[in-house]
């Protein structure tokens, strides 16, 4: 499996995986509508940059200074794509999201909602590393990683985008959530496939 290639089906399976920024969107989608839930979808891509920056530098000392906690760190990140695949796989239909009724929400207090949600929550943060950790190697050119990082912050705005505008109307929620345990068990399963692959496949 090439590294793009590698990339692209764990950030996209990762991202529709119904988690905490999935519920903020719907959230603040479903309350205030629209232009709200695009923003907030924009706030969780900005997000995932930050993510994506201290790991790029943290990889990259990483294989510069020791091969042996490199691979430790893959091997781990490894264990961890099998473990949110069985996670995913294991776990019910429905999403919780809080309805409760607020005040509107301003532009940045949008925007913020999702950066925030997106920044503060561990579980990026292992994904982008596991997912960095699997695919980065010493001959990665900076511009390819950077690459990556982008990718994986596009993807995210363009799912929550499409979420924002799923939500953003009532009758949408049943429709959006009526396939979600079958999506589920699907990406969960693919997740551990491709997490026990990448802890066997030869280093690079």
């Amino acid at each position: 499996m090439t590294e793009i290639l590698a990339v692209a089906v764990i950030t996209v399976l990762a991202v529709i995986a119904p988690g905490a920024d999935f519920a903020m969107v719907v959230r603040n989608s479903y309350l205030h509508g629209r232009r709200t839930g695009l923003l907030a979808a924009t706030g969780v891509a900005a997000g995932v940059l930050v993510h994506v920056t201290y790991t790029m530098l943290g990889v990259g000392l990483l294989i510069a200074s020791s091969t042996f906690l490199f691979t430790v760190i893959k091997l781990v990140g490894a264990a961890y794509l099998v473990y949110i695949g069985i996670r995913t796989f294991r776990a019910r239909g429905e999403v919780e999201v809080d309805l409760e009724t607020t005040s509107d929400l301003t532009p940045l207090q949008a925007l913020r909602s999702g950066f925030l949600t997106n920044v503060l929550n561990p579980k990026t943060t292992l994904f982008v590393v596991s997912t960095f950790a699997q695919v980065v190697s010493p001959g990665t050119p900076v511009y390819q990683q950077v690459g990556y990082g982008l990718f994986m912050s596009l993807a995210h705005l363009l799912w929550f985008g499409v979420v924002a505008v799923f939500f953003s109307h009532d009758r949408m929620r049943t429709l959006m959530l009526r396939g979600q345990k079958v999506l589920n068990k699907v990406i969960g399963s693919v997740l551990a496939g491709l997490g026990i692959s990448l802890a066997f496949a030869p280093s690079h």
